[in-house]
């Protein structure tokens, strides 16, 4: 566990450090509230930013549990903590989930992502923008010299690779002159991306999101002919023996509660349950992170500082009062 810093950007810390004496002095009767932080970069900034938005407005005593999905929910069916369970992906926790909710153990209170994790096979909008033709998949095997032959696929072991190797099946891809190339690791699919934008090159493959790629280069999701629930529920199997066409669904990226704060902390709760980030908003936060070899302390600044409009709207009146010399800011 840890607790909230703001040394990572100077200027932000002279703005935002006596506004911890301000809650206290204004009387929060916030307790203790632990909160996790999953081990992927949107999940920091989203666990940074709620630290900050419970101990400064609310006077909260926050402790960040470093964890991942699977762990998180084990912790709470065991021992009934972390109190928030934020950036849980609904589609790695199966039945556990539903279970402790059946249970009320555990309540999901918003979308922490919306639409949520996006999933597809894109091109570079520069090369659709030239053939419109390259939105959707039929353009795209109709004229595969124009995405350079090529389908850029997960490494092995990752899930996108399976449901990608069942599409490609499906597809008769191959056969329409494209060659499909695994990547060995998730660099490798993200460096080969940036290398073809950076020199207006065809690129051409999955890719996901909130992620750094999706936030810097302008992509343009191919559209495989729409969603089928039972299609793509098939393609997750690898032993499917004939797997059909489906575009890829908006995953639900869940913040959770135990039942147990929901009664001792309220306005906690009301306030994760309207915090809810953009998922193109999250991909440019993760973008700017990157090119500012920036903590997640600093992104979180940086969103605090330039997103007012944003996350204002998620605070009580006492809150918003207390972080009134922030948002005087915008």
């Amino acid at each position: 566990m840890r607790k909230f810093t703001m040394t990572a950007a100077a200027a932000a810390a002279a703005l935002i450090a006596p506004l911890a004496a301000q809650a206290q002095d204004q009387g929060s009767e916030c307790g203790e509230v632990s909160i996790t932080q999953m081990n992927w970069a949107s999940a920091a900034v989203v666990t940074t930013v709620a630290e900050f938005l419970m101990e400064q407005g609310y006077g909260c005593d926050v402790s960040v549990v470093p964890s991942d999905t699977v762990p998180a929910v084990t912790s709470v069916a065991e021992n009934g903590e972390p109190d928030i369970v934020t950036e849980l992906w609904l589609n790695s926790t199966g039945e556990v989930f539903e279970r402790l909710e059946d249970e009320g153990k555990i309540k999901r209170v918003a979308e922490v992502l919306k639409p949520g994790g996006v999933e597809g096979w894109w091109l570079p909008a520069y090369l659709v923008e030239e053939h419109p033709e390259l939105k959707t998949i039929e353009g795209v095997m109709a004229h595969p010299e124009w995405v350079g032959g090529r389908f850029n696929n997960c490494p092995e072991g990752w899930g996108c690779r399976v449901v990608n190797d069942n599409l490609v099946r499906a597809l008769k891809l191959e056969d329409s002159g494209i060659e499909v190339f695994n990547h060995g690791s998730g660099e490798t699919m993200a460096t080969s991306m940036a290398a073809a934008y950076g020199d207006e090159e065809p690129w051409f493959g999955y890719y996901w999101g909130p992620t750094t790629p999706l936030g810097k280069f302008d992509m343009v999701k191919v559209d495989l002919g729409g969603y089928d629930e039972a299609a793509h529920e098939a393609n997750q199997n690898p032993d499917t023996p004939d797997p059909k066409v489906s575009d890829f669904p908006a995953a639900p990226v869940l913040t959770a509660v135990t039942t147990d704060l929901e009664e001792r902390e309220p306005e906690v709760v009301e306030l994760m349950s309207k915090m809810t980030f953009d998922t193109d908003t999250m991909s440019k936060l993760l973008a700017w992170q990157d090119e500012n070899n920036a903590s997640a302390e600093e992104t979180a600044v940086h969103y605090l500082t330039n997103y007012q409009d944003e996350w204002s709207g998620w605070l009580s009146d006492g809150a918003r009062e207390r972080l009134s010399k922030l948002l005087d800011k915008s």
